[in-house]
């Protein structure tokens, strides 16, 4: 670990002084106290991530010093358990192990139903996860999870004993329930259950005929590694959901997930070009004249743009990310209040590593507002990370004001 953190600084100061930058230009240049850096150059104090991405961007570093900065060591293990589906936690939530004749057994059948009466019901089912999906952008997942586990049920219930006509239709739709239920469990906190839901969420699709959607769960599992800072797992698992005859929008937010893992570890080049794979095949007519319901976000008007702006970020290009971010946050609708969150503290955190201090804390003050309504586990991993940043400005008079509320987002939850 030491001999890491001492090559880091010797490296840095060389890059430095090869473009001809001095320690003061060099500490404006990147919003960095000089004598944090001086340590840094002279082995004394460790280089965080942060700091070592955008060092590494600045300097054109083409991700060297950020290999050099020693990252916690992951798990390959665990990681593995995490991505692969003979380990998903599902037990009372097993739906479809054993195929369809699995749901008489769960008790899923609807006393009395018929499948004259089964047709009539899927538009209404289908109404309702739509407006559950709507729900799900201002209400917290826990409220939401137990009437989504609940319709993934019936809505798959209908399928029992009814003919293929009813029945298929009926899977799929339980399919992507099912699939909204993984998310709000990750947004709840809970990685393992949204693995199950998942899972259940592939299989019911393959019951009903979608071979597609196991592959767009690999997607799913990508962005729980992503949160898990597991860099090589994010893009291993997403390049498995970028296979020729998948629907191109599978692929399009495949090759999105693929590029923050690039971004992850500093690969710009990788990175770019995954984004603009990914700009292609979710720009292309096929992707969007999709069936219904959407597979992924329905509230961003440009995935591949906000994406762009999310990984600039993580390359150490926070001015260009803010660019971006300011741009594609304006046309979030109103009501997307999960999705404004999201993206919007990400803007945060760009606009404050570029040095915007009091623009980065007016843009988080309006959005820790909203955050008891849309509690996410996922979204607070970047309001640690604005925390962090912003510490670095602690006599700044909009920082010490924003700190109480940003501790409260924070602040572990006791049921």
């Amino acid at each position: 670990m030491v001999s890491t953190t001492l090559c880091f600084g010797p490296e840095l100061r060389r890059l430095r002084q090869e473009v001809g930058l001095t320690l003061t230009e060099f500490s404006m240049a990147l919003n960095y106290d000089k004598g944090h850096l001086s340590k840094v150059e002279r082995g004394e104090r460790s280089a965080s991530p942060e700091l070592a991405r955008r060092c590494d961007a600045f300097l054109g570093a083409n991700g060297e010093l950020e290999r050099l900065v020693v990252r916690p060591e992951t798990d390959s293990d665990t990681a593995e358990a995490l991505a692969t589906p003979s380990n998903w936690r599902v037990g009372r939530r097993a739906v479809l192990s054993a195929g369809t004749g699995a749901l008489i057994d769960l008790g899923l059948k609807l006393g009395g139903q018929t499948s004259s009466a089964a047709d009539p019901l899927l538009p209404s089912f289908r109404a309702q996860f739509h407006q559950l999906r709507k729900l799900g952008q201002s209400t917290a997942p826990k409220v939401l999870l137990p009437l989504l586990e609940t319709q993934t049920r019936t809505v798959a219930g209908l399928a029992t004993g009814t003919p293929s006509a009813t029945q298929a239709p009926a899977l799929l739709l339980a399919s992507r329930v099912a699939e909204f239920t993984g998310w709000m469990a990750q947004e709840a906190g809970d990685s393992d259950a949204a693995l199950g839901w998942t899972g259940e969420a592939a299989e019911l699709a393959r019951v009903g005929g979608d071979p597609y959607l196991s592959s767009y769960a690999l997607v799913r599992r990508a962005l729980i590694t992503l949160y898990g800072g597991d860099a090589a797992w994010t893009v291993a698992l997403a390049r498995r959901a970028q296979c020729d005859g998948l629907p191109p929008r599978i692929r399009g937010l495949a090759a999105q997930r693929e590029a923050q893992g690039h971004a992850l570890v500093g690969d710009e080049r990788d990175c770019l070009r995954s984004l603009d794979r990914a700009r292609e095949l979710l720009d292309s007519d096929d992707a969007r004249n999709g069936a219904e319901p959407v597979i992924g976000t329905t509230n961003v008007s440009d995935p591949a743009a906000m994406t762009t702006g999310w990984c600039l970020h993580d390359l150490g290009r926070p001015k260009a990310a803010a660019e971006v971010l300011d741009r594609e946050c304006r046309r979030l609708p109103p009501h997307a209040l999960r999705t404004r969150a999201r993206y919007g503290f990400r803007r945060s955190l760009a606009h404050a590593a570029s040095g915007e201090v009091e623009h980065a804390c007016t843009i988080a003050g309006e959005l820790l507002g909203v955050m008891p309504a849309v509690p996410s586990a996922t979204v607070n991993s970047d309001v640690r990370r604005l925390a962090r940043e912003l510490s670095r400005f602690r006599s700044n008079r909009a920082v010490r004001d924003l700190q109480p509320a940003l501790a409260q987002v924070l602040a572990p939850v006791h049921d």
